[in-house]
């Protein structure tokens, strides 16, 4: 992965972003992985399901935390970041129109209000990648 040398007033917004990333996929990750049978029962998922998906945000929540605290943030681990948020939000979506998840009517709504959030955070990203590049 190639680093973008940039100062770090010019990183300061991408670094926020991706640790707010990191902190809030983290903190989903850590319920979904410790309370899956209740959170199961109220979005309708079941438990194992729940459980890998909260494995796998906690060690992408890492992954991007470990990014954030970098002195020269990768463009290319950056522009991941980025696709893996789209493609996340776009499978939020897809789960709900499908049913392919089994969504509860408060899961439905649960999983498109987090969509909603993570196509946010790849927002809040891609404006940081032009501000280093601007500023």
């Amino acid at each position: 992965m190639t680093a973008v040398p940039v100062t770090t007033d010019r990183m300061k917004f991408l670094r926020l972003a991706l640790a707010a990333d990191a902190v809030v996929t983290g903190g989903n990750g850590l319920v979904y992985l410790a309370f899956a049978g209740p959170v199961g029962t109220l979005l309708g998922p079941d438990a194992g399901l729940l459980r890998g998906i909260g494995v796998f945000l906690l060690v992408y929540g890492a992954a991007v935390g470990f990014l954030a605290t970098r002195r020269d943030i990768s463009l290319a681990a950056t522009k991941a970041v980025i696709a893996v948020n789209i493609i996340w939000t776009l499978a939020s979506i897809a789960a709900v129109v499908t049913g392919a998840a089994g969504f509860t009517t408060i899961g439905a709504i649960w999983a498109i209000a987090q969509a909603l959030v993570v196509a946010g955070f790849a927002e809040l990203q891609i404006t940081g990648l032009r501000k280093t590049r601007t500023n």
